[in-house]
């Protein structure tokens, strides 16, 4: 199967006006859509859109319809992105107990002969609104996807709008790193990332998780506002709070090619 783990560590750095660290251990499921009809009772732990002690639910994520296939489909559509029906892979955060918030869902999207064609970056706030950038996937000779794109929604109150963001992916095989460069004015502000190590899913291995992660999603939430309550007591700036245009919001590349 494609689909899998992958556990390893969240990290955030800001450089300015104030520095500002934060590291945590994590685990995302990695999602194949073909595979969820497979999946669904295979593993008595995980719910496929269905409640369990793990579960995946297609509408926490997309238009909220529950056919992520093709609205990610549509989307590469409509973006010019040449996309023939090959694999889509999710990159998320389980379930836990019937609790989730994924900061950042990416959708890896194959054509047939395997070649990956296009990115979804799916970015939730905690105001309840999402926002998708669609990228074109050309990696250079190192497997390695580089791409930009300019910050169209508002995320944290201690970040600015006016953003660029720098995106450099190594897509899901033996390991997976998902790295965004968040640069204003002034140059690089902060760099996020994840990197983890794949391990195949299994019913021994979901129970290994839930007592290593224990709340593991409902401990993200804690963790954003406590990172919040340390950033104010540095001083650091606020900037107000921009509601969404659309509650899921989309935006599509100028035209399908790889940022420099």
């Amino acid at each position: 199967m494609r689909t899998g783990v992958y556990t390893g560590t969240v990290m955030h750095q800001r450089l300015r006006p104030r520095r500002h660290r934060l590291e945590y251990r994590v685990f995302c499921l990695l999602i194949d859509l073909d595979e969820l009809t497979a999946l669904d009772g295979r593993f008595p732990l995980l719910g496929i859109n269905r409640p369990g002690l793990f579960s995946f639910r297609e509408t926490d994520h997309g238009a909220g319809t529950g056919d992520l296939r093709g609205w990610a489909r549509q989307l590469l559509a409509d973006g010019g992105i040449a996309y023939d029906g090959g694999r889509i892979e999710l990159l998320c955060y389980p379930r836990i107990l019937g609790y989730v918030f994924n900061p950042l869902t990416v959708y890896f999207c194959h054509n047939r002969d395997g070649r990956l064609a296009g990115i979804l970056y799916e970015v939730h706030n905690t105001h309840r609104e999402a926002h998708t950038y669609v990228l074109p996937a050309d990696a250079d000779d190192g497997g390695t996807v580089r791409h930009e794109a300019a910050k169209q929604f508002f995320v944290s109150p201690f970040m600015p709008s006016d953003c660029l963001y720098r995106f450099k992916i190594n897509p899901p095989d033996a390991r997976v790193s998902v790295t965004i460069r968040e640069d204003d004015a002034e140059g690089l502000l902060l760099t996020a990332s994840f990197t983890g190590r794949r391990q195949e899913l299994s019913n021994g291995l979901l129970r290994q998780l839930f007592f290593s992660y224990p709340l593991m999603t409902l401990k993200v939430v804690a963790g954003i506002h406590w990172e919040a309550v340390k950033l104010l007591i540095k001083g650091m700036p606020v900037f107000g709070w921009r509601r969404a245009k659309r509650r899921r919001d989309v935006t599509l590349p100028e035209r399908p090619r790889e940022a420099a």
